[in-house]
């Protein structure tokens, strides 16, 4: 799964879909709260596991309701193949609010972070797996080419390897993603396991899985400084309320 999602992106950078005109404004972090964690909430339409999770939603309708709810932040897909996402959606939800925001794509090419820039997006999503896999070279180039830009990383990781390693990078978040790439299979033990006993220089980002406020309270437990919130959120009725009783435990 993880050479076929790879594919994609470089089918699409060779289709012209990140080469974005004009700029809009960056720049922004998460507000970390004394005491709570970040809720980072996902516009997600559709998946590779799922298909179809939100189909013919309004982007911007759905990020009203997150952030009315209370969302820190919020994360959008920008990948069109498998996720139905897009850079004009991202530029949509930019344009409709003020809260710091990551662009969600499998990043393998300058010209994707060139479009995080131009897009206005706060935090990009770098994955460790993609580089150690060599689908992508030089990690720290992109961090770099990331922060020359006004844009911050968020490093995925899956495994407690790909944990240190990200710890030796100048990542601003690290994200623990509880589903395994290449099986699909989420399993939340996976950010316990990881974090269990270790100190970390970074805020934790715990991603995947997470269906309600008592996944929330076991992931904090384990030490997970924020949480990723995508399909929980999206495949319910009400956007806003799930939000609200995420926004509880954390």
């Amino acid at each position: 799964m993880l050479e076929t999602l790879v594919k994609n992106s470089r089918t699409s950078v060779d289709a012209g879909v990140y080469e974005i005109r004009g700029a809009a404004r960056g720049g922004r972090s998460i507000k970390w709260k004394e005491g709570r964690a970040a809720l980072i909430t996902e516009v997600k339409l559709a998946s590779p596991s799922a298909g179809w999770i939100r189909e013919g939603a309004d982007p911007e309708e759905i990020a009203a309701s997150m952030v009315r709810g209370g969302a820190d932040a919020l994360s959008v897909l920008t990948q069109p193949l498998l996720f139905h996402g897009s850079p004009e959606y991202f530029a949509r939800v930019r344009r409709s609010v003020d809260v710091p925001m990551i662009m969600k794509d499998i990043i393998v090419d300058e010209a994707q972070v060139a479009a995080a820039e131009a897009l206005g997006a706060d935090y990009m999503l770098l994955i460790q797996s993609v580089f150690d896999g060599g689908y992508a070279h030089n990690m720290d180039e992109f961090i770099e080419m990331g922060h020359n830009r006004g844009v911050r990383t968020l490093l995925e990781v899956h495994t407690a390897a790909e944990f240190e390693r990200a710890q030796n990078t100048e990542a601003d978040l690290i994200g623990i993603n509880n589903r395994n790439l290449d099986t699909l299979e989420i399993d939340l033990g996976t950010t316990e396991e990881i974090l269990a006993g270790r100190n970390t220089r970074s805020r934790v980002i715990s991603e995947s899985g997470i269906k309600s406020a008592a996944d929330i309270a076991r992931l904090k437990k384990a030490g997970a400084a924020g949480f990723l919130v995508g399909s929980g959120i999206m495949g319910g009725r009400d956007i806003e309320g799930t939000v609200r009783e995420m926004i509880s435990a954390c």
